[in-house]
């Protein structure tokens, strides 16, 4: 059986933080939007699930029609069955994460991030998978002291670390 691929690049003009993902289960696109309200108030997110079966659609959920659209939009771009994707405004994906991981239906979580993301796209007679992302730019080289201590300083400016 052939396979080719194709490399999709997220469209996200704002840098948005996204996450994409796969899961197993038409009933995916509730359960993340549950997960997704009940761990942070306030959250404004939309998300998009490609079926895999069935009439194959791209199920659309969320708060945010702008963000709905995005997500559907990207969605139907990479056509893979069973992925998903999410777009988040007034959270970040360390805040949801452990949530959207113990929604039953979330096999893999491919990324999550505010960077420039492609994804890696294999291509069948029978449809379309995701083998990987492409979260970022190449690695330059390895920090020093200098960049350890701004890193971690970093960190507890933003209150992720105690001092």
């Amino acid at each position: 059986m052939p396979v080719d691929t194709e490399l999709v690049a997220i469209e996200n003009p704002d840098g948005l933080n996204v996450i994409l993902g796969q899961t197993h289960f038409i009933k995916t696109a509730e359960d993340l939007h549950e997960a997704l309200v009940g761990a942070v108030p306030g959250i404004h997110f939309g998300l998009a699930f490609c079926e895999a079966s069935g009439p194959c659609l791209v199920r659309v959920e969320g708060n945010a029609e702008d963000l709905k659209a995005l997500a559907a939009k990207n969605a139907l771009a990479i056509g893979a069955g069973h992925f998903f994707i999410v777009f988040l405004r007034d959270a970040y994906p360390i805040n949801v994460l452990r949530a959207v991981r113990e929604v039953p239906e979330t096999v893999t979580i491919f990324a999550a991030t505010a960077n420039p993301v492609d994804v890696i796209v294999a291509k069948t007679p029978r449809g379309r998978g995701v083998l990987g992302v492409v979260d970022g730019e190449r690695a330059k080289g390895i920090e020093g002291k200098k960049e350890r201590d701004e890193r971690r300083a970093f960190l507890r400016k933003i209150g992720y670390k105690l001092d």
